[in-house]
């Protein structure tokens, strides 16, 4: 399997271009406090799991599993501090939601799965 394949990191690495779309739209100020940290954290999720994709010890692809939940939702606190500051609207912010939970249960699913397989 290639890491293009993994589905989870697709949908991080998608989030992660929409939410740069919008970010790169505020003020300087904004973009360089809040956003510059949001940028970071969505960008580490699929930058983590791509890391351990590349591991080769289950141990090691499940601690990047963890790093990347961990950015995950450290996602969510910076988007909702952009939405309490009115740099994000309320139909984005719903949106961006849903879509971190639903990769917060595909990632938990991965995590769960790795090293599943290697006893059979």
């Amino acid at each position: 399997m290639k890491l293009e394949e993994l589905n989870i990191y697709n949908l991080a690495m998608k989030l992660g271009e929409r939410i740069w779309d919008i970010v790169k739209g505020w003020d300087y100020y904004s973009r360089d406090t809040l956003g510059k940290q949001l940028i970071r954290a969505i960008d580490s999720v699929a930058a983590n799991l791509s890391e351990g994709f590349g591991r080769y010890h289950f141990k090691e692809v499940k601690n990047f599993g963890y790093y990347s939940r961990g950015s995950l939702y450290e996602t969510k606190t910076w988007l909702t501090k952009a939405h309490n500051r009115a740099l994000i609207g309320d139909d984005d912010y719903r949106d961006f939601l849903k879509e971190i939970n639903n990769i917060g249960v595909k990632l938990n699913n991965y995590i769960k799965s790795i090293g599943k397989n290697k006893t059979e």
